[in-house]
């Protein structure tokens, strides 16, 4: 019986909207992870596409800054207003640039612009790709800096860190590209567009790995840009909360 494919190229999808207090972060972050995976695999090719959706801030002005003298990097802007369809894009954008008779040694990773990748996140995923894996779910760590310390301490209750964990995010997503076109890529939703991939990708019988070996830092910021997104549910934390350790109103 043959092993998996071995991966041989990569493409990375971060959309973005209206994210000028973080993107200059996530980029940076982003190119130390690629500049990694090329010391570690430097015939490997790399299409990274940062998607500008319905950006009115200077999320596209601090992303030319950080991308235009690098080619592995392109920026496009759509008015798609969903996250699952910003991610969508930009995969078929980043394939368009790949060898298409070989998607099965293609590796698809998605983050988002609020988040800062570890300086392994690529190499790591590669590594569990050619050992089988077709998708990865990585952990990810509200930012304990934009949070109320009850609100964080809650999080990590319900979310400990370790391998084989249940929970799935699209700011930390991998998926061998043969896998994601067969399930049909990511639906055009505004929130949950991950979990109906995975969802899936599971259906259709393909290996999915979820590890905290990637852990990505993402904001801890409660105002939410998605009526069910991640923000909301950092929001509804604090309702759990006794009242005793509820976080102080804003200006009280």
């Amino acid at each position: 019986m043959p092993g998996p494919a071995e991966i041989k190229s990569m493409a990375v999808v971060m959309p973005a909207h209206d994210e000028e207090h973080h993107i200059g972060k996530a980029l940076v972050a982003l190119k130390v992870a690629a500049d990694a995976l090329h010391r570690e695999y430097p015939n490997m090719e790399v299409r990274i596409v940062v998607v500008l959706d319905n950006c009115t801030d200077r999320s596209g002005e601090i992303a030319a800054a950080h991308t235009s003298a690098d080619n592995r990097f392109s920026v496009v802007n759509v008015k798609l207003r969903s996250t699952g369809a910003s991610r969508g894009y930009g995969f078929r954008k980043a394939l368009e640039q790949l060898p298409a008779e070989d998607a099965a040694g293609i590796w698809l990773a998605t983050t988002d612009a609020d988040s800062m990748v570890p300086r392994h996140w690529l190499t790591r995923q590669v590594e569990l790709a050619n050992a089988g894996a077709d998708a990865l779910l990585g952990s990810v760590e509200p930012d304990p800096a934009d949070m109320d310390p009850a609100v964080h301490r809650r999080w990590l209750e319900l979310h400990p860190f370790r391998e084989d964990h249940q929970h799935i995010y699209g700011a930390n997503l991998g998926i061998r590209a043969s896998a994601y076109l067969s399930a049909g890529g990511f639906p055009g939703l505004r929130a949950h567009e991950d979990r109906v991939l995975v969802e899936r990708l599971r259906y259709r019988g393909f290996t999915v790995t979820a590890t905290d070996s990637v852990r990505v830092l993402t904001s801890g910021r409660t105002h939410a840009r998605a009526p069910e997104g991640f923000a909301a549910y950092l929001r509804s934390l604090a309702t759990e909360l006794p009242a005793g350790e509820l976080p102080a109103a804003a200006g009280s």
